[in-house]
């Protein structure tokens, strides 16, 4: 089997660490285990009165604010970046500044309020206790973040690996349209007779078409130009098939990044299928199918357009079946967020906008 990784077996802690419905939880028992800590303590103990109690609130309100900065800024931003030093730099510096907050709010404002038999500890003391109680706090946050990103990771790795091998398992079982063959093979058998060059032609980009859905198709990524080879061959040979069909694929990109571009397969077939398939005019009219593909800030833009006959609807569940679900759901796995897809239903076009980084 082409993909070997091994199943991600879900348990209950690890969707108590990962899933969006236990977030309040895991923050709840976390603020309670944090100031359960922090309870045990003995600075806020030096303090006379309530005032023990509003220390041990202000420190608790710092410290949470020094943890919720690592979680939610320096860890997403500056480590899982790679900016292991940057983040290293910040996470001291945050460290400095939040442990001086607490020195300066003791100084001046509990100051007058503290044990008279216990002004004599040095402040030392304390910032001591502080940074011991910091550090292992802020490393298993992080360590937190750390594992919450690769059980997610791990996760969309797997469900990316089982959603391509469906897609391959049924394209093996659909590689080839037997309709489809089966007029292009008559329509090569008549041109021998009547155009023996045009049915040479035919032939040649017949073969290409094979070719790249029997042994191209099966790899991981394919070459951008091979990817539009591909889009060209199986619109002209539906233009054989189609007296009243034209179409036009317009790439503004040059060569050398075209021959360099690497993307997943199959990403704009399902769009060109669909756009060949509902191109059909019951009417015999003129259809026509326009493509443009061009690049724009690091985003390869894909663009796809076919005719519609407007006393011809179609229903929109034929734009959204199996191999239009899968691709979409696969441009989610492989891409997050980063991807843009619009599709517009005009009443004589239906357009599809695809925007994915490269």
């Amino acid at each position: 089997m082409k993909y070997g990784t091994p199943k991600f077996k879900d348990t209950m802690v690890i969707d108590f660490l990962v899933e969006n419905r236990f977030r309040f939880w895991r923050h709840g028992i976390f603020l309670i285990f944090f100031f359960v800590l922090i309870y045990t303590a003995r600075f806020w103990h030096w303090y006379s009165g309530v005032y023990q109690y509003y220390v041990l609130c202000f420190v608790y309100m710092v410290l949470i604010g020094m943890v919720y900065i690592n979680i939610y800024v320096l860890v997403p931003r500056f480590f899982f970046r790679t900016k292991y030093i940057t983040y290293l730099v910040l996470l001291v510096l945050m460290g400095v500044v939040g442990l001086n907050m607490i020195g300066y709010g003791f100084k001046f404002f509990f100051e007058d309020f503290r044990v008279e038999n216990l002004k004599k500890v040095g402040d030392r003391g304390s910032i001591y206790e502080g940074v011991l109680m910091c550090i292992p706090i802020i490393m298993t946050t992080t360590t937190v973040k750390l594992l919450q990103k690769w059980i997610s990771d791990t996760r969309r790795i797997t469900e990316l690996s089982n959603l391509t091998l469906q897609m391959e398992l049924n394209e093996l079982r659909n590689q080839i349209n037997p309709h489809f063959l089966f007029n292009m093979l008559n329509n090569v058998k008549a041109l021998i007779r009547t155009d023996p060059e045009k049915a040479s032609v035919v032939i040649v980009k017949l073969s290409e078409f094979l070719r790249y859905q029997l042994y191209e198709n099966g790899e991981e990524k394919t070459l951008l130009l091979s990817e539009i080879d591909f889009l060209s061959n199986f619109l002209n040979l539906e233009k054989i098939r189609r007296d009243n069909f034209s179409f036009d694929i317009n790439v503004d990109i040059d060569s050398r990044t075209i021959k360099s571009t690497f993307i997943s397969p199959n990403l704009f077939t399902t769009f060109v299928e669909n756009a060949v398939k509902h191109s059909v005019d019951i009417s015999s009219t003129d259809s026509y199918v326009k493509i443009n593909i061009d690049m724009e800030n690091k985003m390869l833009c894909f663009t796809c357009t076919n005719s519609r006959n407007s006393n011809f609807t179609t229903s929109n569940t034929s734009y959204g079946g199996l191999g239009l679900a899968n691709i979409k759901r696969r441009l989610e796995l492989l891409y997050g967020k980063a991807f843009e897809l619009d599709i517009i239903s005009g009443e004589k076009e239906y357009t599809v906008n695809l925007k994915i980084p490269v």
